[in-house]
């Protein structure tokens, strides 16, 4: 499992809704399932999921996905009254939004048509909740995308859906990458509650104690430069670099 993640008390990588189904790989083939994760508990608790190549890998290697694809997501996450999926991997075409069945939109953020899309991250909202959105979802680049969400009188989240370099990338892509993740990260209102949902592509291991505050203690085993990469941003965002 690549490492998709929460922040919230540190990164738990196991952290699943303690209500309502626990969905599994094999519940959402063709789709890649990377991890169900918890929001906070306020008013209402909305259902997140991280999805990562969202397709059927025989439809990667097209320039744009059918609608028959897109529909077919948009019944699982209805499925699983899922209210809000972070996409990564997604290939669509330069910035866009798109109201479809089951009552989902989604909002997307990916490169040019001109360009190499190996890339690209979106959102899948419910209908309902767009409504109440104070604006749309902000495309910073083919790897970020963010968006604010009221919850009670005052209070707000913001969540961001990531897509990093994998390990095979440049060293320059990958430091583009967290450039523009930490710059995003400085915009978050500090009463805002933060969410961060993406593929990272990283193993962060296990090391607690090295990483105390930092890594929830349910990691799993394994770790890599992209991992130590999204520790430092983490630890950076808590103040204990």
């Amino acid at each position: 499992m690549n490492g998709s993640t929460q922040e919230r008390e540190g990164f738990d990588q196991k952290k699943t809704r303690k209500k309502g189904p626990i969905l599994s790989p094999p519940l959402l083939s063709p789709f890649l399932f990377l991890s169900l994760l918890l929001s906070f508990t306020l008013a209402s608790t909305p259902t997140l999921l991280t999805l990562s190549s969202p397709f059927p890998s025989s439809q990667r290697s097209k320039t744009s996905y059918g609608e028959g694809d897109i529909q077919s997501l948009t019944r699982e996450l209805a499925r699983y009254k899922v209210d809000i999926a972070a996409l990564s991997e997604t290939q669509f075409s330069e910035q866009g939004q798109l109201e479809v069945g089951a009552g989902y939109t989604f909002f997307w953020s990916s490169r040019p048509k001109v360009e190499r899309r190996d890339a690209g991250v979106a959102f899948a909202i419910r209908n309902d909740i767009v409504g109440r959105l104070p604006c749309l979802p902000q495309d910073i680049n083919d790897h970020l995308m963010s968006l604010r969400l009221p919850l009670q009188v005052d209070k707000s989240a913001t969540i961001i859906s990531a897509y990093a370099p994998p390990m095979t990338s440049s060293d320059a892509a990958k430091e583009k990458f967290y450039e523009g993740l930490h710059a995003l990260l400085a915009t978050v209102p500090k009463a805002d509650k933060l969410i961060v949902l993406g593929d990272f592509n990283a193993r962060v291991g296990t090391d607690h104690a090295s990483w105390r505050g930092v890594l929830g203690p349910r990691g799993l085993t394994g770790f890599n430069d992209n991992g130590l990469l999204l520790l430092r941003t983490r630890a950076s965002r808590c103040g204990k670099m």
